[in-house]
């Protein structure tokens, strides 16, 4: 085999691929729902201050690196320093995670687009999704077996993801100029739809009307910096392997810069097709648009199906539009999240592509199928919250610190501008070393507070010890074992 390592195809390839990576179900429900809960218009002043001061220094900090280094997030660091190598590992390992927790939610999408050729979820949208399609326990001490049909869900969403990684990003190179248009077309045709419904302007004028006032509160500025990190994919090593696969004098500053717009612009413009649908739920329901929904989860699976079923007209239509849009929003997302991880084993041991997207999957696979089954509801939701509101904001503290303190920054400054179209000034410097750190140790004080002042939840201790805290650390140890591990340089 040989050693030379993969190329994009061209520069539009590699930011269609940023900005796939990035742009994925956070956007069409994660921030739609962290907007709303925070006040709608309130949320998108701390959300822009946070791209600029955090989002796009940190992407243009990993682009940078992966290319400057030509090696994934685990190579990258043993660069700096040998024994940063376990450091790399785990941030990639984060990415292993997410991204086995995460086919959940496409394994549900490919249940209900199936069930969005009948609406099946007609009589009522709670219990539908609740116990017709999770068939969901007591609680996470109540395991139960897998459902069989979020299976057959999860199989299809492990085999796309196969059947795109089998050949290495030129594979990438060639889905994503489907895959990453094709739903900004299709949040075109909801929001055309979401406009011509009664209430719809209630509801966009709720979520672009600020309350002041709300700015006061720490928790709406904590949770936009929150909400940049996880939709940007920062700090989990993808957006350094994927800068590892350019080529030695290629652009960074600009493809960083439109990458992150691109993210957010797309954030902001799902925005306006959701809350114009949940101005139009408000009306029929009699509700202020405050109190239509309460769960972020629910937004997609509840109260955007329920708002579908009241359309005067093509709900069947609407149905599978929405959910093909969250099929092919999360899927550029996971093949990314894999990529990260998997780019480190290659950078290592040389494997190839092929037998690595085999392999992660023969494993991945199998304890994925952990949250097919009727607890595996709640086994998500604990995974996902430790590793987003500690491990990932670990992560980038570290990171900041690593690269503002121990690495020659203002060399690295140096280094992009004399290959980017945008030169950097101290500015950048000063946020990856004073303004990011300060913020993620902030956001991690505050999140280990609430972790040891209640339980989450109210799951037992014990689910959360095993599935939050038992995960950060089983990867940690999994990353200190890989660190240590003797590479194969031969091919």
């Amino acid at each position: 085999m040989s050693n030379k390592r993969d190329r994009w195809h061209s520069r539009p390839a590699f930011i269609l691929a940023a900005i796939g990576s990035a742009v994925g179900l956070g956007n069409v429900w994660r921030f739609p729902y962290v907007a709303y809960e925070c006040g709608g218009g309130a949320f998108l002043i701390p959300y822009f201050v946070a791209l600029f001061t955090a989002g796009i220094p940190m992407l243009i900090l990993e682009m940078g690196l992966g290319q400057r280094l030509q090696r994934g997030a685990p190579g990258a660091f043993a660069a700096i320093n040998k024994k940063l190598e376990g450091f790399g590992w785990w941030a990639a390992g984060l990415s292993a995670v997410i991204v086995i927790y995460y086919s959940t939610i496409l394994a549900w999408a490919w249940v209900y687009l199936y069930h969005s050729l009948k609406l099946a979820w007609s009589t009522d949208v709670d219990h539908f999704f609740a116990q017709e399609v999770l068939q969901r326990s007591t609680g996470p001490a109540e395991l139960g077996t897998p459902v069989w049909y979020l299976v057959v869900g999860m199989l299809l969403t492990w085999s796309a993801i196969w059947l795109i990684l089998r050949k290495g990003v030129r594979n990438v190179s060639k889905v994503v100029m489907i895959t990453v248009p094709l739903p900004l077309a299709l949040l075109a045709l909801m929001l055309i739809r979401g406009l011509t419904l009664p209430g719809a302007i209630d509801g966009i004028s709720y979520y672009l009307t600020p309350d002041f006032s709300r700015l006061a509160d720490p928790q709406i500025w904590l949770k936009a910096y929150g909400q940049i990190f996880f939709s940007l994919s920062l700090a989990s090593g993808v957006m350094i392997g994927y800068g590892s696969f350019l080529g030695r004098k290629a652009e960074i500053t600009n493809s960083a810069l439109i990458t992150g717009l691109a993210n957010c612009g797309t954030s902001f413009f799902a925005g306006f097709a959701v809350f114009s649908m949940l101005g139009y739920l408000a009306q029929i329901q009699g509700l202020p648009v405050p109190e239509v929904t309460t769960s972020g989860t629910g937004l997609a699976f509840v109260t955007y199906p329920m708002a579908i079923l009241k359309l005067p007209a093509l709900q069947v239509l609407f149905g599978l539009i929405f959910f093909i849009t969250l099929l092919t929003l999360g899927i550029d997302s996971a093949f990314a999240l894999q990529e990260a991880f998997t780019t480190g084993i290659h950078d290592k041991w040389k494997v190839s592509s092929e037998r690595l997207a085999m392999g992660f999957i023969m494993i991945a696979f199998p304890i994925s199928l952990v949250f097919t089954t009727q607890g595996g509801y709640y086994w998500f939701d604990i995974v996902d919250r430790w590793v987003c509101d500690f491990g990932l904001v670990i992560a980038g503290f570290l990171q900041c610190v690593i690269i503002g303190y121990l690495y020659d920054i203002q060399g690295f400054r140096k280094y992009l501008n004399s290959i980017s179209e945008i030169r950097l000034g101290n500015w950048w410097v000063w946020m990856l070393r004073f303004v990011t750190p300060i913020v993620l140790l902030v956001i991690l004080v505050m999140n280990i507070k609430t972790e040891f002042t209640g339980t989450y939840n109210d799951y037992p201790r014990w689910t959360t010890n095993l599935g939050g805290w038992g995960t950060l650390i089983l990867f940690a140890v999994l990353a200190a074992f890989l660190a240590k591990a003797s590479g194969k340089r031969k091919v």
